[in-house]
């Protein structure tokens, strides 16, 4: 199950030439990822309290066009692939207005414990992982 979250630019995120800058988008896709996560009902605090951190491993991002101040994205989250120990996020970023496409791309993560090691979210949490089971995207 993917979901769109919307996002208004602001000034102060572009560069001299009035476009957002390209390391604003990985705050971006967190922003998304966390409101995706809450619309699930799994938001970060409830892995946070069963003892649970989702780290990022990597990052690719395309970038396509270019959207400035004011402009809204929206960007689609959805899961590419999942282990129960690892995780690729999907992310589709469209200008609202244009409907052009502004930067495709993923996050890679795995699931660890608070010291960091990881661990299977099939063994350990079982209700989360058969909600992100349900929802990969073939």
């Amino acid at each position: 199950m993917s979901a769109t979250f919307e996002r208004k630019i602001n000034y102060y995120e572009t560069d001299r030439m009035g476009v957002v800058h390209h390391s604003n988008y990985i705050r971006y896709l967190e922003e998304a990822r966390c409101s995706w996560l809450e619309s699930l009902e799994m938001p970060f605090s409830k892995f946070e309290e069963n003892g649970i951190t989702i780290p990022v491993l990597g990052v690719n991002l395309s970038y396509k066009y270019h959207v400035t101040f004011n402009d809204i994205i929206q960007i689609k989250v959805f899961i590419k692939e999942y282990s129960g120990v690892r995780m690729t996020v999907g992310y589709d970023v469209t200008d609202k207005k244009t409907g052009k496409t502004v930067l495709t791309g993923e996050t890679k993560h795995c699931f660890t414990d608070r010291n960091l090691r990881p661990i299977n979210l099939k063994k350990c949490a079982p209700e989360f992982s058969k909600k992100f089971e349900s929802i990969v995207e073939k």
